[in-house]
């Protein structure tokens, strides 16, 4: 994998082939560690305080009702859950943000299973802590085929128990490389949501969920598959 010159190339590489979401993201990290970025050790030490401190463990379980939210969409349209829910189920995924490679490899592999979701009577969205400006840029790089929606100052996350604070040493690592999460977010807290996926039937009840402080894993999309067909029978 990182014959590649560059982690942008590597990334760019991931984003474009198919397979498991779980080996793609995994040959990222791989990547990251291999090219001795300064993020993996941070991004080692940053999951261990979380799993540590059980961070995410008070979100909402298999079987609870999904916390209902109204939130601005990448055209500014506001978007509520009762609205998706009203046509088929959901499937919502909370992401760091626009400048987040995996991120952008989940947000990847949901556009490339987006015609199987569609024809199952699915919706899916993406929420993150960002200003409409860049939550167009990522509905825009997905190919404007599923509704990226701001979720400013974390607000609804917190109502979901997934807000967590990065701590000074990613802060300044990502400084030093460009990230500058305060103008993403216009705000200069440096919190981030949990990456989590949940799938919520139309009456509301969490049937699946994936909800990891470890951000480099996230729900497999066979597993999202099978958690909507079990919402048919």
């Amino acid at each position: 994998m990182t014959n590649a010159r560059t982690i942008e190339e590597v990334f760019r590489e991931i984003c474009a082939r198919e397979g498991p979401l779980k080996e793609r993201l995994q040959d990222f990290s791989d990547a990251v560690r291999e090219l001795s970025l300064p993020f993996a050790e941070a991004y080692d030490d940053l999951v261990a305080r979380l799993e540590a401190g059980e961070a995410g463990a008070g979100s909402p379980k298999v079987g609870d009702l999904m916390p209902p939210f109204l939130l601005p969409g990448s055209g500014g349209r506001l978007v509520s859950l009762d609205a998706l829910l009203s046509t088929g189920p959901a499937v919502i995924s909370f992401n760091r943000g626009h400048w987040c490679e995996y991120c952008a490899i989940e947000i990847s592999a949901l556009t490339q299973a987006l015609n199987t979701l569609v024809a199952k009577g699915v919706n899916v969205v993406s929420i993150m802590p960002e200003t409409r400006e860049f939550v167009q840029n990522v509905r825009a790089a997905c190919g404007g085929r599923f509704e990226i929606l701001s979720d400013m100052d974390n607000g609804y996350a917190l109502d979901a128990g997934l807000v967590i604070w990065l701590g000074e040493r990613v802060r300044a690592i990502y400084l030093q490389h460009g990230l500058n999460l305060e103008r993403y977010q216009d705000s200069e807290s440096w919190f981030l949501p949990i990456p989590a996926t949940f799938v919520v039937g139309r009456n509301g009840r969490i049937a699946a969920r994936y909800v990891d402080p470890d951000f480099r894993r996230r729900m497999e999309i066979d597993d999202i598959m099978a958690a909507v067909d079990s919402l048919a029978e």
